[in-house]
């Protein structure tokens, strides 16, 4: 026990926990303007579990998730069985069907679903590195990605689904993918876009692209959420309005203050010097994970943590692209701020993998 005090990463361990005590303070704004304080003890309790079970994942030697391929795969079965369950077991909600409900919790298999492809990736090409050059182990790579990918974007959760092709890219590059493999991969996303935009994207998907690439139009419709969002930054000014003091937040003007748009929440309350802040602590989180993957000794623990880095690196730069208006709304959480569970203990099961690689290394 005093052995693994001393080997855990406590910089990683204390920008994690500063991250969702952010999450914490925005979520309590939040309430007090609704006067509903039930987001804010779920999340309280969220970041309990995930701590805990970030501890405990760093007692376990992550040589069981690289040496026991059955294991990983029935984990990986279990994850798109329960994908499929969301088609028949749960209601939809604002016209998705992403979470199972518990009593007075929901659960979203999407981040767990993350974490288990992150580790199928990082054991699939650490075993074939020196085989890059090999098309076919590329193919093959896609295919475990193929399926999570159809099954959450058929939800339709077109967001989510995109942070998985980021991740099997990432890894692809880092695994030394060869340019014009790269280059074949690149057009044939190409042409699924294309076929997709006239074949599965929903009508109101397709909206949400041509209304972000037409800001001025739907101001009052469809561009509400992001146009209020950038109010609400651009008042926050150098340092804020103040806690619990943000105009578009506690008047009701920006929706989905809690989720989607958490960060123009949290900036309009402590301006740029809060969002300062926010960034440090990203950083210093994505560069202790980056130091875990220059250290490791092989080639599994280091593609496991450039893995869990795209992760939380894509989602916070689309979440913060989605309320500057740069990017169309999509739906994801900033990773460990905005409230939920699901993701935010998936992403501590990510940090206590990434303890375990650090301890038994």
């Amino acid at each position: 026990m005093i052995n693994y005090l001393k080997k855990i990463d406590w910089i990683l361990v204390i920008s994690a926990l500063l991250l969702t005590s952010i999450g914490i303070i925005s979520i309590t704004s939040i309430s007090l303007a609704k006067g509903d304080f039930l987001n804010l003890k779920k999340q309280i309790f969220f970041v309990i579990i995930g701590f805990f079970l970030m501890i405990v994942f760093g007692f376990f030697d992550w040589r069981g998730f690289r040496d026991n391929p059955y294991f990983v795969l029935v984990l990986y079965i279990v994850c798109n069985l329960l994908l499929i369950g969301l088609f028949i077991f749960t209601p939809e909600i604002r016209g998705v069907k992403s979470w199972y409900k518990i009593g007075p919790f929901s659960f979203d298999p999407m981040g767990i679903t993350t974490i288990i492809l992150i580790i199928i990736l990082a054991k699939f090409f650490s075993k074939r590195h020196v085989e890059m050059y090999k098309l076919w182990h590329i193919v093959l790579s896609g295919f475990y990605v193929f399926i999570p990918f159809v099954l959450i974007s058929s939800q339709p959760d077109l967001g989510s689904a995109l942070i998985l092709l980021v991740i099997w890219i990432g890894v692809l590059i880092v695994s030394a993918i060869k340019l014009k493999h790269f280059v074949i991969l690149i057009l044939i996303g190409v042409v699924i876009f294309t076929a997709s935009w006239f074949l599965f994207l929903k009508d109101y998907q397709k909206k949400r692209i041509v209304s972000f690439l037409q800001p001025e139009q739907e101001v009052l419709g469809i561009n509400w959420s992001q146009t209020q969002s950038k109010i609400a930054i651009g008042s926050g000014g150098l340092f804020g309005q103040g806690f619990a003091k943000g105009s578009q937040t506690q008047h009701g003007f920006l929706s989905e203050p809690y989720t989607d748009f958490i960060f123009a929440a949290f900036s309009e309350e402590f301006g740029l010097f809060g969002v300062v802040i926010l960034f440090s602590l990203f950083s210093i989180l994505l560069w202790r994970i980056m130091r875990a993957a220059f250290l490791a000794e092989s080639n599994f623990p280091r593609l496991f943590a450039v893995g869990l880095a795209i992760f939380i690196f894509s989602e916070m730069v689309v979440h913060v692209g989605m309320n500057l208006g740069i990017f169309p709304v999509i739906g994801l959480p900033l990773p460990l701020v905005s409230y939920g569970g699901s993701n935010l203990i998936a992403i501590f099961l990510g940090l206590g993998i990434l303890q375990s690689i650090k301890v038994n290394n």
